[in-house]
């Protein structure tokens, strides 16, 4: 079946071809990091603390929705520490061997980012637990009653594991972490200075009035924010002198159907569906992913996430229950007694 919602600007996930472009709109010091103070001023702590040491930092797990900054953390803290940086993935790593295969290619003191560390396999968790307390991983050659366990020792790393669903990690694993970063959803006032910031890397004359629009619609998610930027700088260049202005900020989002709430068409066929074709609801997920022709999971992972944290939209044990500030953002007269859900941000 084909996709009726392609290529939405307002999903947090990366699209495939993004990754080069996410790179150059990186900051590469923790100083320039925006909108997670929290977290950098914990994060800076450790960092200095291990230099004057003179010793490796506590291995580091980053907990947070997806879009926030994860990765760019990762990059950064190989970048203050001066270490290398070896970068893989929860779903790649499937075996044991793979694991050991990269633990022994450390060099000391180099970050190894794992990233979606929580659809790691089970045995390599085992052997990860050891190598994050001993440095040592035990290869077992051979199978049955002949198998060998050969220690392994490695050089002291530091592991720093990203996590959108921190709490389907295995308690033994979480507790080997030092320290433990929560990632929050970023205020308009940050996203507009990450607007301003990737504006300028990328050569883009912007107006304050369009960079503050693109930030309020961003979701609270920088990924959103620099791709909507890049969606609005198109516009500007094919139907404007390629300067953003505030017309051609509210054109562009018009033609993405990003409205000014961040909503994208998905999110708002979602809303509809429950508000007018099961009467508010409760419906539920599979149903409700039939009525606006997507796939269960992109509806539970893109839509229904954002929808609750604006308000619009409750979870209940029968189902989905649309609120009265989700009638009222379709325009539509909420029937009595609808309940209220007020909006995170």
């Amino acid at each position: 079946m084909a996709d009726p919602y392609p290529c939405s600007p307002v999903d947090p996930h990366p699209e495939p071809d993004e990754r080069t472009a996410e790179a150059a709109l990186r900051p590469a010091r923790l100083a320039d990091f925006e909108g997670q103070p929290r977290v950098v001023d914990q994060l800076g702590l450790v960092l200095q603390a291990a230099r004057h040491r003179g010793s490796v930092p506590d291995h580091v797990l980053l907990s947070g929705p997806p879009g926030l900054g994860k990765t760019t953390l990762a990059m950064i803290m190989a970048n203050e520490l001066g270490a290398a940086l070896r970068i893989s993935s929860g779903p790649a790593i499937q075996h044991a061997g793979d694991l050991a295969a990269i633990l022994s290619g450390l060099s000391e003191g180099e970050v190894f980012f794992l990233d979606e560390i929580h659809r790691m396999s089970r045995p390599a968790e085992e052997m990860l637990y050891l190598a994050m307390e001993d440095f040592r991983v035990d290869v077992v050659v051979g199978k049955g009653p002949g198998a060998t366990a050969i220690p392994l020792e490695i050089p002291p790393f530091v592991l720093v594991g990203a996590t959108t669903r921190a709490g389907l990690l295995p308690g033994p694993l979480r507790d080997r972490f030092g320290f433990t970063a929560q990632l929050e959803f970023y205020e308009p006032a940050a996203l507009e200075r990450i607007v301003r910031r990737s504006a300028d890397v990328l050569r883009i004359g912007i107006h304050d009035e369009a960079a503050a629009t693109i930030a309020r619609r961003s979701r609270g998610t920088p990924r959103i924010a620099n791709r909507l930027l890049r969606r609005v700088r198109d516009v500007a260049q094919v139907r404007g002198d390629g300067v953003v202005t505030q017309s051609l900020a509210l054109e562009a989002l018009r033609v993405y159907e990003v409205d000014q709430r961040g909503l994208d068409r998905l999110d708002r066929a979602v809303l509809e569906a429950i508000c007018t074709k099961f009467g508010g609801g409760p419906v539920g997920l599979g149903t409700l992913a039939i009525a606006v022709g997507e796939e269960t999971e992109t509806v539970a992972e893109v839509a229904e996430p954002f929808l609750v944290r604006q308000g619009f939209l409750m979870r209940t044990p029968r189902g989905r229950v649309a609120t009265a500030g989700g009638y009222r953002h379709l325009g539509i007269t909420p029937p009595p007694g609808r309940a209220e859900e007020p909006g995170l941000f």
